[in-house]
């Protein structure tokens, strides 16, 4: 992929997605093509990467284009600088993420979405698994954070729990 211009390749690609999912597709490994799969590899995404966004955006009208992007480019990012361009061999269990209803400072739902923001920058989700889903979303929109800022404070404090629950509840206060 061009990386000078691989936000207009991810456009492409988001809007084709759109209009499967709109055109009633629910097969995911029909998607993409062989290149366009390499072109998603390339920058650390995969099919579920666009295809959960693609799928919330047409029944629920969230997350937007530019939240995709914003959420791409966090893990391209993350994959390119930390990872040097290779995939992580490793993928999160999701039984093993916290309740829904765990707190931290109060603050619920924090225990879930850290993991599952690291394991996004990783590169590490299930198919079973989004990150900005709809309970993601309520968190987000609950405590005034983007879903792309939270990855990069989930980055930024990766190996120091305690500082990004610190980040959360100041944002929440603010």
């Amino acid at each position: 992929m061009n990386h000078y211009t691989y936000q207009k390749s991810l456009k492409t690609i988001w809007e084709g997605a759109v209009a499967k999912y709109k055109e009633g597709c629910r097969e995911v490994e029909s998607y993409f093509d062989e290149a366009t799969l390499a072109e998603l590899a390339s920058i650390g995404l995969n099919v579920m990467d666009v295809y959960d966004y693609a799928e919330d955006f047409v029944s629920r009208g969230e997350p937007d284009f530019e939240t995709f992007l914003m959420v791409s480019e966090a893990r391209r990012d993350y994959f390119m600088t930390v990872q040097k361009g290779k995939p992580s061999g490793n993928t999160l269990d999701s039984n093993t993420l916290p309740p829904k209803t765990d707190e931290a400072a109060g603050i619920v739902w924090l225990p879930r979405i850290m993991p599952k923001a690291i394991a996004k920058l990783r590169g590490e989700l299930p198919p079973e698994t989004m990150y900005g889903c709809g309970g993601d979303r309520n968190f987000f929109k609950e405590n005034n954070i983007h879903p792309a800022e939270f990855l990069r404070a989930a980055w930024a404090y990766e190996d120091e729990t305690s500082k990004l629950i610190d980040w959360v509840s100041a944002r929440k206060s603010s």
